[in-house]
């Protein structure tokens, strides 16, 4: 008899195969794109919703694809801002209990089961992060992206941190505690940038690719 906990787990292998599969196959063909996080909470009042859509939409317009989580809230806000540019506005979901649905400014669409595989389509597509105001999956994501970067699990990229004031209790942590016992080094606090407003977002991501691309055009 077959038993059927060792029968299930096999079969997740292939599930979990297919999701990458898809992943690969649809986010390979984007170009260069970054992906922003942020509370599903935040109503469109907020003023952090109008503040996600005016950094999508000025990345829209240098040319890079808008990533988001594909829900309400700040992810909303980043694929409206994306699809009023006229840019690509990719929303990658995640089944749930709750039961998130995509919201309606996502025109590419990719569904995950499994959070691990999404957050390595996420990483792996992104030429930076931008970290809206959030809670727990938000901070997920930025600390994720933060020790793999520590670690050289993955190349530099510009991880910028939106809303100095939302974040400044964290802040004042990493300096105050974190750092203070010798937890991080002081140049783990420059793996990221704090920034305030939507042109700052752009600044500081042209900012570190343009000696980059100067240098491959040289060579």
């Amino acid at each position: 008899m077959v038993n059927d906990f060792t029968h299930e787990e096999t079969w997740r292998i292939f599930r979990i195969m297919s999701e990458f599969v898809e992943g690969f196959e649809v986010l390979s063909k984007i170009g260069k794109a970054v992906s922003i996080f942020g509370s599903s909470r935040i109503k469109s009042g907020n003023k952090y919703y109008k503040l996600a859509q005016d950094i999508a939409y000025l990345l829209a317009k240098e040319g890079f694809a808008v990533i988001t989580g594909s829900g309400p809230g700040i992810m909303e806000a980043a694929n409206k801002g994306a699809r009023r540019a006229k840019g690509i506005s990719i929303g990658l979901n995640i089944q749930i209990p709750a039961g998130q649905k995509a919201n309606k400014y996502v025109e590419q669409l990719l569904d995950f089961r499994y959070f691990f595989v999404r957050k390595v389509m996420f990483v792996k597509y992104a030429k930076a992060f931008v970290i809206m105001p959030g809670g727990y999956g938000t901070l997920d994501e930025f600390t994720e992206s933060l020790n793999l970067i520590q670690t050289e699990r993955i190349p530099k990229f510009p991880v910028v941190l939106f809303g100095s004031e939302y974040w400044k209790g964290m802040l004042d942590w990493l300096k105050q505690t974190v750092l203070k016992n010798g937890n991080i080094s002081k140049e783990d606090l420059n793996i990221f940038t704090v920034v305030d407003s939507p042109k700052e977002v752009i600044t500081v991501i042209k900012k570190f690719y343009e000696p980059r691309q100067k240098l491959r055009g040289s060579s």
